[in-house]
């Protein structure tokens, strides 16, 4: 549930948002033609692309190029709210701040890949400060003049640039509209097991869920939910036997985000409760 929401405009598009979300809630983000950063004020949550996860905590960012995403907004043991900042990148816009000369980190750089789609950047002093300073203009909107934005804008850049993990960023900023795109099957082996729906493995392949459900049986022969159930008990089983995990963080790790369903699931396959599948291994070591 969004229980706050607020933005900031710049030649009539939206850049800088701000929104209070009451958790869980998942949120699909396909980004065509946009890329943007998501600063996480308060909260716990996670993004998904289509062969990356990561999970970001208060006082972190992730800085994402064009392309389909998965937003997840966790619970956490504090019963918080979560409150981020989503800083708005569109092509259009950067022309105009950068009077159509492109700088030379949002160019394209021949021969350069993407180590990684998701880079995680800890929000450094300078950082968090700058993220003060355009929550001040979010409590005082007639202050936040073109001219002001337009040179947050150039600061953004100028502070990821000097990250830790710089060189990541420099390449993202590099392909920034450059959208990467991933058969079906690497996404799927990609998100095995997390906690997705088919739903959302179309959205994160860029299809549509009929033609994703289609295209999935041409290659596995069977359906998608058949086809992850089955490889995701599999990998509990595997862990039930090779772990000393608890049963709950089998089936978390396995993709399973209910323990009961779990349960059940298991049973249905195995024939007995994952603690009787663990328990009856372990005695047949013995004799």
């Amino acid at each position: 549930m969004i229980l706050e929401h607020k933005s900031l405009e710049l030649f009539g598009k939206h850049l800088f948002e701000k929104a209070v979300v009451r958790p869980p809630l998942r949120l699909p983000n396909p980004m065509e033609n946009e890329a943007c950063f998501i600063f996480v004020i308060e909260g716990s949550g996670s993004v998904l692309s289509s062969t990356e996860m990561v999970k970001l905590n208060s006082q972190e960012a992730v800085l994402l190029k064009c392309g389909n995403y998965l937003g997840k907004i966790h619970v956490t043991e504090q019963d918080s709210n979560y409150h981020t900042m989503v800083i708005h990148l569109l092509p259009e816009v950067l022309k105009q701040i950068y009077q159509n000369e492109i700088p030379s980190f949002l160019k394209v750089e021949e021969n350069e890949k993407v180590t990684t789609e998701l880079p995680l950047i800890k929000g450094n002093t300078l950082l968090i400060k700058y993220i003060d300073s355009i929550l001040f203009y979010f409590e005082n909107p007639s202050l936040a003049t073109e001219e002001l934005l337009v040179l947050k804008i150039k600061e953004l850049f100028m502070l990821l640039m000097h990250t830790k993990n710089a060189p990541d960023v420099k390449r993202i900023l590099s392909q920034l509209f450059s959208p990467q795109t991933y058969s079906i099957r690497e996404v799927v082996d990609a998100h095995l097991y997390d906690d997705i729906s088919v739903t959302d493995l179309a959205l994160l392949s860029n299809h549509s869920l009929s033609s994703f459900k289609r295209k999935f049986k041409e290659i596995y022969k069977e359906s998608t939910a058949s086809y992850l159930k089955k490889k995701k008990l599999e990998k509990a089983a595997g862990l039930l036997l090779g772990s000393s995990k608890n049963v709950s963080k089998i089936a978390y790790d396995s993709g399973f985000n209910d323990l009961a369903h779990f349960s059940r699931s298991f049973k249905n396959k195995y024939g007995i409760s994952p603690s009787e599948y663990r328990m009856n291994q372990s005695v047949k070591e013995l004799t």
